[in-house]
């Protein structure tokens, strides 16, 4: 298939004996910039999707057909792997079962599945999350839905931070049981709660987001630690540079004033102009 060699580097990092840190992507730019740089893995974080479609806080608002249509724009950028971060598929077990299937058609190399209630229920401003059953079964559509064996799918909670590591590691058995490939897992606190988890359990682990303490790679590596997350810093600094530029230049500074501007040959790499000027002259008899 198209996009099985990226779903192979994914399954790669998970089987590997390191820690990576992935480039937070969200469009066209960043992937390409992030797959310049050397990144091994790219992550569409649900926060920054729904920045860059809606620009809305991530509230729920963004639709799977909106996520799969970023994500189809990234794949077709750049070959970069990408691990989506797919909210709680988009509804029940029935709509998590299309999720994936949509998220694979549009070249995702693996994708994340949580057991948060969302949207979130009325009048109820804590977090919750769904029952251990209904993850279950979500985690077993995730499968079913799948498509290409290489395609890697995640089971996510947030029972940490949310109820306690008991359930945690609870609902972490329980997912690791279906079939899943990977667990992921936000909230963690501590090196203890860490590595309860990590004698609980026997899959691949990601850390979306954790304290000083659970930074260092090789801590992170001896613990079956094989994705750590770093937020997603690039699309805030851009915003900030976006208004900036906005700002200055509604104050009257001149265009070729401007600071921060991004230098030719850095615009041409991300555009890949070499590329498009070489099929320019093979295709249509232009110069080069």
């Amino acid at each position: 298939m198209a996009f099985r060699s990226r779903r192979e580097k994914l399954r790669s990092i998970l089987s590997g004996g390191s820690c990576v840190h992935p480039g937070s992507v969200y469009d066209a730019i960043s992937i390409r910039i992030a797959e310049d740089l050397g990144f091994p893995l790219g992550m569409f974080g649900g926060s920054v999707a729904s920045l860059a479609v809606l620009g809305d806080p991530d509230v729920t608002l963004i639709t799977l057909t909106e996520l799969a249509e970023q994500m189809r724009r990234m794949s077709r950028a750049a070959a970069l792997p990408v691990l989506v971060d797919a909210d709680h598929g988009y509804g029940n077990a029935l709509n998590v079962r299309r999720t994936v299937q949509e998220l694979e058609t549009a070249g995702a190399a693996g994708l994340t599945i949580e057991d948060t209630l969302l949207p979130a229920a009325f009048g109820e401003a804590k977090t919750q999350l769904i029952s251990l059953e209904e993850g279950v079964g979500k985690m077993k559509a995730a499968l079913d839905g799948r498509g290409d064996s290489s395609l890697v799918i995640m089971g996510r909670t947030g029972a940490a931070s949310i109820t306690s590591i008991e359930d945690a590691i609870r609902r972490a058995r329980a997912y690791e049981a279906t079939g899943v490939d990977a667990l992921f897992f936000t909230g963690i606190k501590s090196r203890a709660e860490l590595e309860a988890i990590v004698a609980a359990t026997h899959l691949p682990i990601v850390l979306g987001g954790a304290p000083d303490e659970l930074n260092g790679a090789d801590y992170l590596a001896g613990q079956r630690v094989r994705i750590g997350l770093q937020g997603h810093a690039p699309i805030a600094v851009a915003m900030q540079a976006v208004y900036e530029t906005q700002k200055a230049l509604r104050e009257g500074v001149a265009p070729k004033n401007l600071k921060g501007l991004p230098s030719s040959d850095l615009t041409g790499r991300v555009m890949r102009e070499a590329d498009a000027k070489a099929r320019g002259a093979d295709l249509l008899g232009l110069k080069k």
